[in-house]
């Protein structure tokens, strides 16, 4: 396995933005979390565009702890790609060419020293190389050998991704390694195992590996895909034309070399009576993550995040406070970014923000809204207005489906979302962006209506 320098492990800083400032007897306190990550990944460092601009007036920063190295916390990877090898991967036969080439393209993006292995999944998952429920350790040879036991990929069977995904699980469970991932494409619906396997498999796996999802053509289920792109902590997207494969997992194995550090984890702490509402990713993606808390000790708990290289990511937090008067304050929460001890014992701390309640009886500090609070209010808004009206256009109601639309139109222009807009603008015509007045197209290509909603959790950073 591949070792690499300290040197290589990302540093971690937390920036909280928040209107501190409630009206006597006000509960909610709202903050936009923003950890970033940099000097372990792709970049070498160089500070990601699109990163937060300097907090708000109505901001804080608490002191961070950004650490340059993390003992014992190992930063070798293994991947374990899952390709679709069903009996549609034949209509048409370019599919599965264009299958093997982009698996053959990521294979060539491994970094020397990855462990990694090739499943293919049918009604079954079976091990293409190296087989024996081993890992094979990236180099020239290796690389060469799988791309030749590619050759044997062909299409035939039925389509059970959960008994591929604990393939995979068994495959990486093996590995002494830190960052485990798999990629998985599949081109059509999981019509060989019942909903409850996939979730079943899904839960045996949540924690254990990260997972980036791909859904080639347009025979797949949308919320299948994201739904094991969600629960496992990776990306989801759609290649509508196969021959947009190979790019695609070269992109997504890129991103994969790019992770140092696993398992990371948003822990927040509350004082006696006060209490967490939710939590929430929020940039790149909008992911709910109030339910996947895991109580960390008395008045804490843990909200995953998964693995990270240079990058810098968004999280909405709410938190309840008790009722106080004119004057009081408060810490409301401790935010903290930890890691497992890989000794067992305490997880370590890499970075620390605090989020605060003043009361005060300043109207106007009172309700404004802090920039990101109101910014990712809306993208979330966005994304889930999207999937109502793309859901009710699919039953027939039309009306809600025009209004819903129309309501993404206008979020998607006010807080510049542009990508979002362009897909939008494939499904309705837009009237006037500002007011939310769009009309329905008549034709709608499903590759178009997939895509909008495939890709409608993404959302954009606050302007500047």
């Amino acid at each position: 396995m591949a070792n690499f320098s300290k040197s290589n492990v990302p540093r971690f800083s937390v920036e909280v933005y928040q209107n501190e400032f409630l009206p006597e007897g006000g509960r909610e306190v709202n903050a936009i979390v923003t950890v970033t990550s940099t000097g372990g990944g792709t970049s070498g460092g160089i500070p990601l565009a699109g990163a937060s601009s300097s907090p708000s007036s109505f901001s804080s920063i608490s002191p961070v702890s950004p650490i340059s190295s993390i003992p014992g916390q190992r930063t070798d990877a293994a991947v374990v790609v899952m390709v679709d090898c069903s009996g549609s991967m034949d209509y048409p036969p370019t599919k599965m060419r264009n299958a093997r080439d982009a698996t053959a393209a990521a294979i060539d993006t491994l970094r020397d020293g990855t462990a990694f292995a090739v499943v293919s999944g049918t009604h079954e998952a079976a091990e293409v190389y190296p087989g024996g429920g081993r890992l094979a350790t990236a180099d020239a040879t290796t690389r060469a050998r799988a791309k030749e036991a590619l050759r044997r990929l062909s299409a035939g069977g039925g389509t059970a991704i959960g008994t591929w995904l604990r393939l995979a699980d068994r495959l990486l469970g093996d590995a002494d390694v830190s960052i485990r991932h798999g990629i998985l494409l599949t081109d059509g619906r999981n019509e060989h195992e019942t909903p409850e396997d996939l979730r079943a498999a899904l839960d045996a796996c949540a924690g254990r590996f990260t997972c980036d999802a791909r859904g080639v053509g347009t025979d797949w289920e949308v919320k299948e895909v994201t739904g094991i792109a969600s629960a496992l902590l990776g990306t989801a997207d759609i290649v509508a034309d196969p021959s947009g494969l190979a790019a695609d997992f070269t992109r997504m194995m890129e991103n994969v070399m790019g992770k140092e550090v696993a398992d990371v984890a948003l822990r927040l702490w509350t004082p006696v009576g006060a209490e967490i509402a939710f939590v929430k990713q929020v940039a790149p993606t909008v992911e709910e993550l109030t339910g996947r808390r895991t109580e960390a000790g008395p008045r804490a708990g843990d909200y995953p995040t998964g693995s990270w290289g240079d990058e810098s990511r968004d999280y909405h937090v709410c938190v309840r406070v008790p009722e106080a008067g004119v004057g009081r304050e408060m810490l409301a929460a401790r935010v903290s970014l930890v890691i497992p001890d890989p000794a067992g014992g305490t997880p370590r701390p890499l970075a620390q923000g605090l989020v605060r309640a003043v009361w005060t009886d300043d109207m106007a500090a009172s309700t404004s809204i802090n920039p990101q609070v109101a910014h990712y209010t809306g993208q979330a808004e966005l994304a889930h207005v999207i999937q109502q009206g793309l859901d009710a256009r699919k039953s027939g109601d039309f009306d809600n489906a025009t209004a819903k639309l129309g309501r993404a139109v206008q979020l998607a222009a006010a807080s510049g979302n542009e990508d979002t807009a362009k897909l939008l603008a494939k499904v309705v015509d837009v009237v006037d962006a500002a007011t939310g007045t769009v009309r329905l197209k008549a034709r709608v290509t499903e590759a178009d209506e997939m895509t909008l909603e495939t890709r409608s959790t993404k959302t954009v950073r606050v302007k500047k």
